[in-house]
């Protein structure tokens, strides 16, 4: 039955029943379409691809796992996300996690194993200075030590956690738990497919800090998150052995050294800086007057030195692992990866170039 996602992907592209009617040119009425809608009746394939069409998904999307539902979805933005445009990412979200699960089973790869310590989520109950601590633990439980994360996408996916690049217009990214049919729940963070890295690193540990943080009542939840992201990607010991605990001045060769290093904005290091006692009042004033001045703290956030995004792979490649071992035939593969089965062929066969050091960011 199709009723759940018809009815999402109606309200995802705002059109009512009769909207719908008269898009796919009155070949199915808004009372049949309404009747799919509460399941009392399916539509042929003819009316099927039609429906599809006119609404901009696919058959498979629309005829998917029905008994997967997003129980909860944070969006992370400074922007009012109007219902329209919440209903699209939701639709788009959960046809793009479908596919994953899809090739994951076909594979008897677990879709749920979330290595996450068994005292998360930590409560912050009355300082956002507790994330700090929180951020430490998880470090040590995935065993990361103090060092800088080379790839964030990567890591979050090697520990359960689905990851997925998303055209996204208001949003940089949200963290959605799904609930399938047997209960389980698979946590996923999308980011913002044209975000910069260093934007896209933050938002990234932002979203995890949402995960594995319970913020009590009385304490800003988004500031919180900050702090936890801070924390996990610049680990204080670290900062500690590449600045020194106190400084008065910092020249801009180092400035940006650091951010290559840490893989962070200029102004996210700079807060952290601040949050450690590292950087004094006067001077971290100082830098965001300059930062201010030269349009690096308003949107688009345009610093020297923009990093490269990194990109999710996994997907990809359980995709080309089940075409290898036949589990999935080419057009398959080519529908799951959203390409023609020609570009299929010819990624297939091509080799990189001889110099690709690839998109992942590498201190």
């Amino acid at each position: 039955m199709i009723g759940q996602r018809l009815k999402l992907a109606r309200a995802a592209a705002g059109l009512s029943l009769r909207g719908l009617q008269a898009k796919i040119d009155s070949r199915v009425t808004a009372q049949a379409l309404s009747k799919y809608e509460r399941n009392e009746s399916m539509p042929g394939s003819a009316a099927l691809l039609a429906i599809a069409a006119a609404l901009g998904v696919s058959v498979p999307y629309l005829v998917g796992d029905q008994g997967m539902v997003l129980e909860t979805v944070e969006f992370r933005t400074k922007k009012l996300v109007g219902k329209r445009e919440r209903v699209q990412i939701e639709a788009r979200v959960l046809y793009l996690l479908e596919r994953y699960l899809v090739v994951e089973e076909l594979l008897n790869l677990p879709s749920v194993n979330r290595d996450l310590p068994s005292e998360a989520p930590w409560t912050v109950s009355r300082d956002i200075a507790e994330a700090e601590d929180a951020a430490r633990r998880l470090r040590a439980h995935w065993r990361l030590g103090h060092a800088p994360l080379q790839n964030l996408v990567e890591l979050l996916e090697e520990r359960g956690i689905k990851v997925l690049s998303v055209a996204l217009a208001k949003v940089d990214g949200l963290l959605a738990r799904v609930r399938r049919r047997n209960g389980s729940i698979v946590p996923l963070i999308a980011v913002k497919e044209d975000l910069c890295g260093q934007r896209q690193r933050f938002t990234l540990a932002h979203e995890l800090g949402h995960l594995v943080l319970h913020v009590s009542p009385g304490v800003n939840r988004e500031l919180t998150a900050h702090r936890f992201a801070s924390a996990f990607l610049m680990p204080a010991e670290m900062i500690w052995s590449e600045v020194g605990r106190h400084r008065r001045s910092m020249c801009w060769e180092e400035l940006f050294a650091l951010k290559q290093i840490f893989g962070v904005s200029l102004q996210a290091f700079a807060y952290r800086c601040r949050d450690l006692g590292i950087l004094s009042p006067a001077l971290f004033r100082s830098l965001f007057r300059e930062f201010a001045a030269r349009g690096w703290s308003r949107p688009p956030y345009e610093e020297p030195q923009p990093m490269p995004g990194e990109t999710p792979k996994r997907f990809e490649r359980l995709c080309c692992w089940a075409l290898a071992e036949g589990a999935i035939s080419d057009s398959k593969a080519a529908e799951l990866l959203e390409i023609s089965v020609h570009d299929l062929r010819r990624r297939m066969d091509q080799l990189p170039p001889a110099d690709s050091s690839g998109s992942e960011f590498r201190p």
